[in-house]
C-alpha cells in the first residue's frame, strides 16, 4: 500500500497579533429607556450592560472584519500574503452565499489562500482558534488569520426588551503563527444540542430568540468545568492563569463562572474580562474584542497566560489556554 506524504508540521503554534473594530455608533441604557419600559438600573442589574455600538445600515460583517483582520495582521509585524488560510467565526452574514472570510481575504491582500466561514455563534471564536492553531502545528499553514465578527443588530426586534438591550456589533481578530513552543493549549469543547431550542433563528424573515433564563442556569452550570478542563489539557494550574475571558454573554454569567474558578484554585487577583459593560454581547467577537481592549488598557500584557472560553446557540462551547501576543 503506498504511503502518502504528510505535512511538515511545526512544533507548536501561538498568538502573534490581535486586533478589533467597534462601531462608531454608541447607544446607551438610557436610549432604550427614553422609547420602551425599562430603565438604567434595570438593564445593569440584568445584564451588566451599559453601552453597546451599532453599525450603520451600509456597514457589514465583511467591512467589520475587514479592519478588525488588518490590525491584527499589523500588530502580528507580518504582510497579507504571509497568510495562509482564513477563518471567519460569524453565525449574521446576511445570507450564506458567498462566505465573508472569501471577501475578507481578497479585500486585505491575502491572495489563493483558504478562506472559510465557521458558525458556532458565541463559542465560534475559541472554534476557529482550535481549527487554526491545528493547521499551523499540521504544516498546513504557517499563519492563519482568525477574525470573530458580528452584526447582531441585524438579527434583533429592536422592540424587544428581552434582547434589544444584549446584542451589539463588531469584530475581534487574531493571526496564530508557527512557534518553537506551543502557546495555544488543546481545546476543550462540545456541544448541548438537547437544549438547540433554548437560542434560535428560525428563518430569514426572523429575529434571535433567547430562553434568558434556561440559558443563565446552564452557562452558570455547566461553563466552569469546560474552563477547568482546557487549564487542564494545557497542563496549567489554575492558579497560573492571569486572565480570564469567557464570551461576553452577562455580566452576572461572568461573575458567577469567575467565582467558580476562584473557589477551585485560580487566584484572587485573577483579572476577568468585562468588556461586556462597554460593549455589550457581540457574540463570536467578544473574547478577541476584549482581549485586545484590556492590552490597550494596560491591563494584560504579553505572555501573560489567559484562559479563555466562548458559549451560545446550539448549544455549543470551546475553551482554550493561550498566551498573550
Amino acid at each position: 500500500m503506498t504511503t502518502f506524504q504528510a505535512p511538515r508540521t511545526s512544533a507548536g503554534s501561538r498568538i502573534i497579533g490581535l486586533g478589533s473594530y467597534q462601531p462608531e455608533t454608541v447607544v446607551s441604557n438610557h436610549d432604550f429607556a427614553a422609547r420602551m419600559d425599562t430603565s438604567d438600573e434595570w438593564i445593569r442589574d440584568r445584564v451588566g450592560i451599559v453601552n453597546r455600538r451599532f453599525a450603520a445600515k451600509d456597514e457589514g460583517v465583511v467591512d467589520m472584519a475587514v479592519i478588525a483582520g488588518g490590525k491584527a495582521i499589523e500588530d502580528a509585524g507580518i504582510d497579507p500574503a504571509d497568510i495562509g488560510a482564513v477563518i471567519v467565526a460569524t453565525c449574521t452574514m446576511p445570507s450564506t452565499i458567498p462566505n465573508a472570510a472569501a471577501q475578507i481575504a481578497d479585500r486585505l491582500g491575502v491572495k489563493a489562500a483558504p478562506a472559510f466561514d465557521l458558525n458556532a455563534a458565541c463559542a465560534g471564536f475559541c472554534y476557529a482558534v482550535a481549527t487554526g492553531a491545528d493547521l499551523v502545528r499540521a504544516g498546513t499553514a504557517r499563519n492563519v488569520l482568525v477574525i470573530g465578527a458580528e452584526k447582531l443588530t441585524d438579527w434583533t426586534d429592536q422592540d424587544d426588551r428581552s434582547t434589544a438591550i444584549i446584542f451589539a456589533d463588531g469584530a475581534g481578530a487574531v493571526v496564530i503563527g508557527a512557534s518553537e513552543e506551543n502557546q495555544i493549549g488543546p481545546v476543550a469543547w462540545g456541544s448541548a444540542g438537547d437544549l438547540a431550542e433554548t437560542i434560535t433563528i428560525t428563518d430569514r424573515d426572523s429575529f434571535i430568540h433567547q430562553e434568558g433564563q434556561s440559558v443563565f442556569r446552564w452557562a452558570t452550570t455547566q461553563i466552569a468545568p469546560v474552563a477547568i478542563r482546557a487549564a487542564e489539557l494545557a497542563g496549567v494550574e489554575l492558579s497560573e492563569v492571569d486572565v480570564f475571558a469567557p464570551h461576553q454573554a452577562n455580566l452576572r454569567i461572568i461573575e458567577a463562572i469567575a467565582k467558580r474558578l476562584r473557589a477551585k484554585g485560580a487566584r484572587e487577583d485573577l483579572k476577568v474580562a468585562r468588556d461586556i459593560v462597554e460593549s455589550g454581547n457581540t457574540s463570536s467577537a467578544s473574547i478577541p474584542m476584549a482581549l485586545d481592549h484590556m492590552r490597550a488598557a494596560g491591563e494584560i500584557s504579553s505572555g501573560d497566560v489567559v484562559l479563555m472560553v466562548g458559549f451560545g446557540a446550539g448549544l455549543s462551547y470551546a475553551g482554550q489556554v493561550v498566551r498573550c501576543p
